[in-house]
């Protein structure tokens, strides 16, 4: 139970500062690229991660909207740690995943990306994942709150696409922010 009043909670903290922040009159995050902070909460376990977002490698421009859809890749390192006297109590991952993200005249995006991640072990929070590689696939929603900032919630499940059992794979909700050097 505790970990859905961390989503709930994580969920109305994104939501308050998101839509309050839509309304600023913001230049579009310029090229996508910068650096992530992600912290975020599943079932009896937490996840932080730091990621390196590329510059987008890809753009299609709409013309009548102004919006545009951009393809980037994510590099990151995370860390999970799991709640009360699970086992395994900590694992680290490294990923890579491309993403597209749909950008819309408001400076509110959407996102969406799969990609492939390395894990530390194959017992996490009682939860057997069976393989060290795992996809990560992630939906997500955010506001680009200056044009070298944006804040974001997002969804992200990790499993092994069932090429070995047990396939018990992870859940996250978490809330990410990127800033461009």
């Amino acid at each position: 139970m505790r970990g859905v009043s961390i989503k709930l909670r994580l969920c109305t903290i994104a939501a308050c500062i998101g839509f309050g922040a839509a309304l600023l009159p913001v230049a579009a995050y310029a090229d996508g690229s910068g650096v992530g902070l992600r912290a975020g909460a599943g079932s009896h376990y937490q996840r932080y991660e730091l990621a390196w977002v590329s510059p987008s490698l890809w753009q299609y421009q709409f013309s009548n909207s102004g919006s545009r859809l951009d393809l980037v890749v994510e590099a990151g390192a995370a860390f999970w740690k799991a709640s009360g006297d699970r086992q395994r109590s900590s694992v680290w991952q490294i990923g890579l995943t491309p993403f597209l993200h749909w950008t819309f005249s408001n400076n509110v995006y959407l996102e969406a990306g799969v990609g492939v991640n390395r894990f530390s072990h194959t017992y996490f929070a009682n939860q057997t994942l069976s393989t060290q590689f795992q996809f990560g696939s992630h939906f997500g929603v955010g506001v680009n709150l200056s044009p070298a900032s944006r804040l974001g919630l997002r969804y992200s499940h990790y499993s092994n696409a069932a090429i070995k059992r047990p396939n018990d794979g992870l859940d996250v909700v978490q809330l990410t922010y990127t800033h461009a050097f």
